[in-house]
């Protein structure tokens, strides 16, 4: 099972910003996988992003952990040397796009517009971010979208919650959906490792009950 199956059978990816990789990368990676959701989009939106991928992956060896808010190419270095799966770039940069296809990194780039899937079909893409979902007219315009751009699983991302999760999951054009709901700075700060397993467990039976 490639990166793109893995993720669309998961069905949700967390969103994290680690403020203290060395204290909190190990324990959130083991509370993911313990609620189901064995993958996660660490972002570069916090410095040291790419020693938080090397260490949930030695944690969990098994789990598949990407970089996220990714705008440039030594970004994607970084992630490389750390061990990471997958790309995910806030909007369609035809540079980064092309740079991870050469290291034979998936990247999912941020696409909202008729132009970015269009792009985004020219290199052959399959999986395409939407960001930010709810600012950008939601679900109505991905299926808006997906009228003449049928090619692409869409993985919206930004202001997902539990209340919304089921609505999007249920669109067959949605291949996940990218939320931070469940590792919020203050579950991680605080260390609530149970929290973040239980809202993931969530998250999947919301998923799994919306694709029946």
């Amino acid at each position: 099972m490639n990166c793109n199956e893995q993720i669309a059978k998961i069905g949700i990816v967390p969103v994290i910003k680690l403020t203290n990789p060395q204290r909190d990368a190990a324990p959130l990676a083991r509370a993911l996988c313990a609620g189901g959701v064995p993958v996660a989009e660490v972002t570069f939106r916090a410095p040291g992003a790419e020693t938080a991928i090397r260490l949930m992956r030695e944690a969990c060896p098994d789990m598949l952990v990407g970089a996220g808010t990714v705008t440039t190419t030594e970004h994607i270095d970084l992630t490389l040397e750390a061990g990471g799966s997958f790309i995910v770039t806030p909007g369609f940069d035809p540079e980064l796009v092309r740079y991870a296809q050469e290291k034979g990194l998936p990247i999912y780039p941020g696409c909202t517009t008729p132009t970015d899937y269009h792009a985004a079909l020219k290199f052959g893409l399959s999986i395409i971010k939407f960001f930010p979902a709810e600012q950008s007219g939601g679900l109505a315009k991905i299926k808006a979208m997906s009228a003449p751009f049928p090619q692409f699983k869409v993985m919206p991302t930004g202001g997902i919650s539990l209340k919304n999760l089921g609505e999007y999951s249920a669109a067959p054009c949605i291949c996940a959906c990218g939320g931070s709901y469940m590792v919020t700075a203050d579950l991680i700060e605080n260390g609530r490792w149970e929290e973040i397993t239980e809202l993931c467990r969530k998250s999947r039976e919301i998923v799994e009950e919306a694709r029946k």
